[in-house]
């Protein structure tokens, strides 16, 4: 065991700390606070988890959280930290020296700011009964009585399920609609067969619809499904855009937060012909922007999220808005273009992508990410190559953890 001091947060919500042996990152520590650990060698460092809190942050929070709220911080003092995060990461990632617009709250949802916000969620079966979480980066579980970052429709659903007599089953997971005041419900594991009678009963207490999908080592939903009861969609606001989402497919979980960023978007592009939306999922994004254009393509691979976009699109009767399922490494096809718009995953660009932006050269590049770190990188990149950063924000769609969105305009 180890006592240390921890200097600040770092990529990965890892608290950073010195040791005579070298840096140490740690699980579970916050700035300022000083800490019992348990450590072990990693390459070029050590890494480790608390053990004990000695010297706590003033403003921890001491209410219970999910095991991945791993920012245990009264919200006002969350902010600050992921501001930082962003600068930090710009500069030492992509050798740039800019100054970010002020960090963008989430939203309140409740007289509890930072509280209530996620209308997703995702819950193993706890083998002695309820819901829990895993650990993260671990297979432990810790039963969840009471989770009190999901959204309020989401919490009668919650406490439902909670008691309800499950069984065969890996996960559930969970997708509500603040603007509907609904929730669905997602079975994983299993055989759809035995969850027939569930989901029609689970529909008569007011689940607005409930779908099965089998364990998939790609993943969630990855592998087949099935809907079993109920209404396949629903309808959420983003920022004035109504937009289907259903408990299968991905969606922002924070959808006041995300409709500031969209309406941000919106305002800090320079109109023109023609924008290209690349990584577009439902293409919310191009809805919101489809007015400041003559013409819109939405590319995304996902089958589903593109039949969901397009209903959108003919139900909000956007004319100038195309979508293209296809992988993003064609963007080539697509340009020229005034404007390209890309939310990648985690990851960053594509190679690929991100070599047909330098030769093709858009006018304008809005890159919206969700992982400070790897839009550093390829902001460093793209400014390389000859564009120049304009404006950046960060936008907190998730308080109580690390996670921070960028919205960020480059231009020639």
């Amino acid at each position: 065991m180890v006592r240390l001091h921890i200097e600040k947060l770092v990529a990965g919500g890892l608290g950073l700390a010195r040791t005579p042996s070298g840096t140490a990152l740690v699980q579970g520590g916050l700035p300022g606070e000083t800490v019992e650990a348990e450590l072990w060698q990693r390459k070029n460092h050590l890494e480790g988890r608390v053990i004990r809190v000695l010297e706590a942050h003033p403003a921890r929070y001491l209410e219970a959280l999910p095991p991945s709220a791993d920012l245990p911080l009264e919200y006002p003092y969350q902010l600050p930290i992921k501001q930082l995060l962003v600068q930090e990461s710009l500069e030492r990632i992509g050798k740039l020296q800019f100054e970010l617009a002020p960090v963008q709250p989430s939203p309140s949802y409740t007289a509890q700011p930072g509280l209530y916000y996620r209308t997703a969620a995702q819950y193993a079966l706890h083998p002695l009964g309820g819901l829990a979480y895993r650990r993260p980066r671990s297979n432990e579980l810790v039963p969840i009585p009471h989770d009190p970052l999901i959204a309020e429709p989401l919490q009668p659903a919650f406490e439902l399920l909670s008691g309800w007599p499950l069984a065969n089953l890996e996960e559930v997971v969970l997708r509500g609609s603040i603007y509907e005041q609904k929730v669905q419900i997602g079975f994983i594991g299993g055989h759809a067969r035995h969850f027939q009678k569930t989901a029609q009963a689970l529909v008569q207490e007011g689940i607005a619809g409930v779908v099965w999908g089998a364990s998939s080592p790609k993943g969630r939903f990855r592998g087949p499904l099935q809907h079993l009861a109920g209404t396949p969609h629903l309808l959420e606001d983003f920022g004035g855009v109504l937009s289907s989402v259903n408990v299968q497919s991905f969606a922002q979980v924070n959808p006041r937060a995300a409709g500031l960023l969209f309406q941000e978007a919106a305002q800090v592009v320079e109109p023109g012909r023609k924008a290209v939306e690349l990584y577009a999922g439902s293409g919310v994004l191009s809805l919101h922007l489809a007015h400041r254009f003559t013409e819109v393509v939405a590319i995304e691979i996902n089958p589903s999220a593109v039949k969901r976009g397009e209903a959108d699109r003919d139900r909000l009767g956007v004319q100038n808005l195309v979508f293209v399922r296809d992988d993003a490494r064609v963007l080539g096809r697509h340009l020229p273009a005034d404007l390209v718009m890309v939310d990648p995953p985690r990851a960053g660009l594509a190679p690929e992508v991100l070599a047909g932006l330098l030769e093709k050269k858009p006018r304008q590049i809005l890159y919206i990410a969700c992982d400070p770190a790897t839009w550093a990188r390829d902001i460093g990149r793209l400014v390389q190559g000859g564009y120049r950063l304009r404006f950046a924000r960060p936008y907190d769609f998730y308080p109580f953890t690390h996670h921070v969105e960028v919205l960020s305009l480059l231009s020639l």
